[in-house]
């Protein structure tokens, strides 16, 4: 970052003393010294390493944490565990509202009005709290009537849905292009209960330990993030609460709920199916073989989160260029998602094997097949920007619909037949459904199919040739 600290000249070339000569082509001085003269760029910029930072952090600790439970746990509790928290996670969406990016969006455009946008959403997103708690703590005594020890999980993970509320802060910190400071306090918690569970599996702690671990930490995190707003804003007094404000923000964020049920069936109902369809040891052997596959997802919303602005500014420019950049973005794509599908399915049986233990050894061909996901996630992550670019937000909601249909019908179909690699099949089927083959059935959606469909071909070409 000391490039950031010099005059342009100086900070083009202290870079180019750091960066292997092979990658200086790509590294333009103009950009450099853009950067440099740019302070809101700077800021964004240092706001996005601080949340990759975040996230490479958590999914490799929380990775070899959860492997380390995993093993401790066996495959039955373990998939106890996760059909828990797939089933409050399904709920969830209610607590949130949909709010996230609406709260920003009006922080950055009014921010007159911050106190009383901060009041109002933290007060929705409390009564959306109890409102999903309710509803799973509802759901799960008519999933598992006589399963107390299911229901307990549930109610103690479901809980933690209302302390959510205190996301507000989080939007503010987005807002002022500072979220470092959340940064810094929730992963001093998330590192101090990584140790917590270690030391509960070399005191040989039950299910139970692990669930309240959980929930402490969301607490900690609720009072954490409350605490750092006070630190660095001043004070909670200032918020106001305005019942016509509630009206304007459910009213802009009533899709983005419908949308995020949608992403929440399609990414967790495998889970829950499974453990109502098969019974608990599956959904752990089916949830590590998840673990492994789902690691690789922050890579292409690091990217598209890179790369999206330049590409609304090009559509600007020139249709033509835009196109161009798009294409782009998707080769990169397909690239990067068979760079991790290919050797993946290869080795997927050692991977399981080497981090879950023998216990989970059929997890490995799972792996093999919903690795292959990662090619469409990755794909309509890419294509997301450019239906936000080009207004098409209600065709995204409806390939997010699609895409949680198929994967009910189709779990519904496969998981009788095939067990847990069923519901590996109806992953894979929801993500090429909602991802690639719904381009294809709308005009204005329609070249995007055919951009896809090019990105493979290209592949092949430069591969194969």
């Amino acid at each position: 970052m000391r490039c950031f600290e010099l005059g342009a000249h100086d900070a083009y070339f202290d870079l180019a003393k750091q960066v292997n000569p092979v990658w200086l082509k790509w590294l333009h001085a103009r950009l450099l010294t853009g950067i440099v003269h740019r302070p809101n760029l700077r800021r964004a910029l240092i706001n996005v390493f601080w949340l990759i930072g975040d996230k490479v952090l958590r999914m490799g600790v929380g990775l070899l944490v959860g492997v380390w439970v995993a093993r401790y746990l066996g495959p039955e509790q373990f998939g106890i565990l996760n059909y828990a928290m797939a089933f409050v996670a399904l709920f969830g969406v209610f607590a949130g509202l949909g709010l996230n990016g609406v709260v920003v969006r009006d922080l950055v455009t009014n921010p007159g009005s911050a106190n009383e946008t901060l009041g109002t959403t933290f007060l929705l997103q409390f009564l959306g709290g109890w409102l999903s708690f309710g509803l799973v703590v509802f759901a799960i005594n008519f999933a598992r009537p006589d399963d107390s020890m299911t229901k307990l999980l549930v109610a103690v993970l479901g809980f933690a849905i209302v302390l959510k509320c205190t996301d507000v802060v989080r939007y503010w910190f987005e807002f002022k292009v500072q979220s470092k400071y959340v940064v810094w306090m929730e992963n001093g918690i998330f590192l101090v209960l990584a140790i917590v569970k270690g030391a509960l599996i070399l005191m040989g702690a039950p299910l139970m330990a692990f669930v309240w671990a959980a929930f402490v930490e969301s607490a900690l995190v609720a009072v954490g993030l409350l605490v750092v707003y006070v630190w660095r804003a001043g004070g909670l007094g200032a918020w106001r609460i305005r019942f016509g404000r509630a009206k304007e923000l459910l009213n802009d964020s009533w899709p983005l709920i419908l949308s995020g049920l949608a992403i929440m069936v399609y990414m967790r109902i495998d889970q829950i199916m499974l453990g109502q369809m098969l019974g608990d040891e599956s959904v752990g052997i089916y949830s590590a073989a998840v673990r492994i596959s789902e690691v690789w997802y922050f890579i292409p919303m690091t990217i598209v989160a890179s790369v999206f602005p330049s590409i609304v500014t090009t559509r600007k420019l020139s249709e033509q260029l835009y196109h161009q950049r798009l294409q782009n973005l998707y080769n990169t794509m397909v690239t990067l998602a068979l760079g991790v599908a290919l050797p993946m399915t290869f080795f997927s049986g050692w991977v399981v094997n080497l981090l879950f233990g023998s216990a989970y050894a059929e997890a490995g061909p799972v792996l093999a097949l919903h690795v292959w996901s990662a090619l469409f996630v990755f794909l309509g992550v890419a294509s997301g920007s450019g239906y936000l670019t080009e207004h098409l937000q209600m065709l995204a909601l409806g390939r997010t619909l699609l895409g949680a249909f198929v994967n009910l019908l189709a779990n519904y179909i496969l998981i009788p037949s095939f067990g847990i690699l069923g519901a590996a099949m109806g992953t894979l089927v929801a993500q090429m459904s909602a991802a690639y083959l719904f381009d294809l059935f709308h005009p204005k959606t329609r070249k995007h199919f055919w951009m896809k469909t090019k990105s493979f071909v290209s592949f092949y070409r430069v591969s194969f040739k």
